[in-house]
């Protein structure tokens, strides 16, 4: 992973107002659209079940697998419309995604995980070498822990084996899906502070899936809400932070501070987005 200079200007990403059906039947997506510029990192958010795991495995062309299909639209990524192409052409052009659940190969060691993410890269022993002490620098606790089972670290030594394992592809752009999963709070925070640093220090993008819309919002550039398959707002991350209703039904607050479950009916009446 070479030092990758200032991002031009343009997207690097643009989802043009596609569907997603599943089965032939179920319609989950209904025509999304979203930009992601070049060196930036742009959070997808909304409850489950909103479409944001559908997003990504329509960027990176994972949906057959489930029986989906992207009926309508397009995707184009650098310049070249990619919703045709299949997952291991896009992995060769930059576009890795980290899935939801922190899939790790739990018989391998740590470090046979991270140089998996090397394998189209053929035999270039010694640029795979540099990258691994790289990812080593940005994810220490991955040092430490290198010769051991995969299967039998922490969840958070999970999800820096799954990103760090995604790096050593040398990606453009990595699509990260739900990476505070049932991760500790003060977990969350490393995890995504250090892809922060990761966008800053090496220009790699994010389009970041969460539901723990306060973590997102506070290390993204941009954001998307979606809900029931939609883009019902978008904006920079401060702006979404500070938007009233933004606050209330994704952060939890609102002018009088928390709001609990007893504000359900007063929720439905004032979600003024999809009426």
């Amino acid at each position: 992973m070479t030092a990758v200079a200032p991002a031009s200007p343009g997207p690097l990403l643009v989802v043009n107002n596609i569907e997603v059906v599943y089965d032939h039947v179920i319609l989950v997506l209904r025509g999304v659209s979203l930009e992601l510029p070049k060196g930036k990192i742009v959070a997808l958010l909304g409850a489950n079940g909103a479409g944001k795991t559908t997003t990504l495995k329509a960027v990176s062309n994972l949906l057959a697998a489930e029986r989906g299909d992207v009926t309508k639209g397009s995707i184009v990524f650098d310049g070249v419309r990619v919703d045709q192409l299949t997952p291991s052409e896009l992995v060769r052009r930059g576009v890795i995604q980290v899935m939801e659940g922190r899939h790790c190969f739990g018989h391998l060691t740590v470090e046979e995980n991270l140089l998996t993410g090397a394998y189209t890269r053929g035999p270039r022993w010694r640029q795979i070498r540099e990258d691994l002490e790289k990812v080593y620098a940005y994810f220490p606790r991955l040092r430490d822990r290198r010769r051991s089972l995969a299967g039998f670290t922490s969840g958070g030594e999970q999800q820096m084996t799954a990103v760090g394992r995604a790096l050593m592809a040398r990606p453009k752009l990595i699509l990260l899906d739900e990476p505070s999963m049932g991760l500790a709070p003060q977990v969350v925070e490393e995890i995504l502070g250090i892809v922060r640093s990761l966008n800053r220090s090496e220009g790699v993008s994010f389009l970041l899936a969460e539901q723990n819309a306060v973590a997102a919002l506070r290390f993204a550039d941009h954001g998307y809400i979606l809900e029931a398959g939609r883009v019902v707002m978008d904006g920079d991350a401060a702006t979404l932070a500070g938007n009233a209703d933004v606050r209330e039904f994704y952060l939890g607050l609102g002018g009088a501070g928390r709001k609990s479950f007893r504000d359900a009916k007063h929720y439905r009446r004032r979600k003024r987005w999809l009426a």
